[in-house]
C-alpha cells in the first residue's frame, strides 16, 4: 500500500495524531504527514503511505490555500486563541480601507519572524517546549510567499479571509503582523487549510470515513492517491 491520502484533519488533533490513527487503522509504520497543521486548525492534512512517504518534501512545497479569522484588539503569546491574552485595545478602530490597505502590504514575498510556540528547533530543543518554560531565543526573520490575501468579511473585530501562501509560512504570524501593522493588535481565532496544491478540502476523506473503509479494501485503495500522481512535482 503506496500513496498519498488526503485527509480532513478536526479541531484538537495534533498532526502526528491523525499520523498515529492512520497508522492503527492500516496497521502499517511507514506513514508521515506533508505539513503539520497546529492542533487547533482544521483541514486538509495529507498522508504519505508506504513509498509515498519518499514523497513528503515534494508535497510539502506545494502551495497552500487557508480560510480564517483575525480578532482584532487582542494579542495572545501564541498569536491564536489557545494562548494567553497579553494585549488589549479595546477602542480601536479600523475602516475596511485600512485593511484593504494592510492585506495589499502583507501580499507577495514578506519576512516573518517565526513565533516561539512553533516546532521550529533550537539547540535540539522545540520552540514551543522552551516558550513553555518562559524562555525565549532570538528567531531569525525568514522570507515567505503570500500569493494571494483576500478580505472575506468584517464582522465587528472579526475579519475573515482567505490566503494562498507557500511552505513555511504561520498565518497566526501574519495576523499578528497585520494587527501591529493596524496599530491594535490581532490574533487567529479560527484557520481551516481548504487545498493543499490540487488537493481540495472537498475531497479530503475524515478518519471516521477512512476506518469505515478497512472492510472494503477496494474502496480503500481507491482513496490512497498513486505516487506517479502527476501534479506532485519531482513523483516517480
Amino acid at each position: 500500500m503506496d500513496g498519498i491520502l488526503n485527509l480532513h484533519k478536526p479541531v484538537g488533533m495534533t498532526s502526528h495524531d491523525v499520523v498515529k490513527r492512520v497508522r492503527r487503522i492500516l496497521t502499517m509504520k511507514r506513514i508521515g504527514h506533508a505539513g503539520t497543521l497546529d492542533p487547533g486548525a482544521s483541514g486538509v492534512l495529507l498522508v504519505c503511505v508506504g513509498r509515498g512517504t519518499k514523497l513528503v518534501e515534494q508535497l510539502m512545497n506545494l502551495s497552500k490555500v487557508y480560510r480564517g479569522t483575525m480578532r482584532l484588539g487582542v494579542k495572545t503569546d501564541t498569536q491564536d486563541a489557545w494562548g494567553q491574552v497579553i494585549w488589549e485595545s479595546p477602542g480601536f478602530q479600523v475602516t475596511p480601507e485600512q485593511l484593504q490597505a494592510t492585506f495589499l502590504e502583507f501580499t507577495g514575498p514578506i519576512q516573518q519572524i517565526p513565533p516561539m510556540f512553533s516546532a521550529l528547533k533550537h539547540q535540539g530543543r522545540r520552540l514551543y517546549d522552551l516558550a513553555r518554560q518562559g524562555i525565549q531565543v532570538e528567531r531569525q526573520p525568514r522570507e515567505v510567499q503570500v500569493r494571494a490575501l483576500r478580505l472575506l468579511e468584517i464582522s465587528g473585530p472579526l475579519v475573515n479571509f482567505e490566503v494562498e501562501c507557500s511552505r513555511g509560512t504561520y498565518v497566526r504570524t501574519l495576523c499578528s503582523d497585520m494587527g501591529d501593522r493596524l496599530g491594535c493588535g490581532a490574533h487567529l481565532s479560527r484557520l481551516e487549510r481548504t487545498r493543499v496544491g490540487p488537493f481540495t478540502l472537498e475531497a479530503s476523506l475524515t478518519l471516521e470515513a477512512l476506518e469505515g473503509l478497512k472492510a472494503t479494501p477496494q474502496q480503500l485503495m481507491e482513496q490512497i492517491h498513486p505516487i506517479c500522481h502527476p501534479i506532485v512535482p519531482g513523483s516517480p
